[in-house]
């Protein structure tokens, strides 16, 4: 039987190897465009919560934008990044909450994933768009490009990467034997 703190160790080891996937993915992904790279952050999230643990997806899902930032992806706006990280920790926490259950229905986990999704995309745009947009000194043509990236892709993405996780997390499960 393993001991706590080799649990820990290990738990921490696949937090750090899912956000060195996370970064890896997005600095790849990044010439594809906000639909690929996003799908793939958002898989990222929901795979660290669902097949290591809630926090591990909370860790993921607050590094996420702040690399993403220092990588150039993403509005280069500081402001912005924490309000990303919400999203994303809203996202995880959702997924983790209602669906990081083992033994769980499908047709819950699949309602989890929609909730976690549609979640994500009312915070951005809440945050981003009629916050962030309101408040900061911004011109016309960032507040409509900031529209754009954080109304219906988010919605959109968060799907994609979200149904990618529900199918590779039962593989990656048994893989890590639990």
């Amino acid at each position: 039987m393993k001991s706590v703190a080799s649990k820990r160790v290990v738990y921490i080891t696949e937090t750090a190897v899912m956000t060195a996937l996370l970064i890896v993915l997005q600095w790849i992904t990044k010439p594809a465009g906000q639909y690929v790279t996003g799908a793939c952050v958002n898989a990222a999230l929901a795979i660290s919560v669902l097949a290591v643990g809630l926090w591990s997806g909370v860790t993921v899902a607050l590094l996420s934008p702040f690399f993403a930032f220092l990588l150039g992806i993403g509005p280069q706006l500081l402001p912005i990044v924490p309000s990303i990280a919400v999203g994303n920790l809203v996202f995880v926490l959702m997924l983790g909450l209602l669906a990081g259950g083992r033994d769980l229905p499908m047709w819950r986990k699949g309602a989890a994933w929609i909730l976690a999704a549609a979640a994500k995309f009312a915070v951005l745009y809440l945050l981003v768009v009629k916050l962030l947009c309101a408040v900061l000194p911004l011109k016309e043509p960032q507040i409509a490009a900031f529209t754009v990236m954080f109304s219906y892709p988010q919605l959109v993405t968060a799907l994609a990467g979200g149904g990618i996780a529900l199918l590779l997390t039962p593989v990656l499960r048994r893989a890590l034997k639990r």
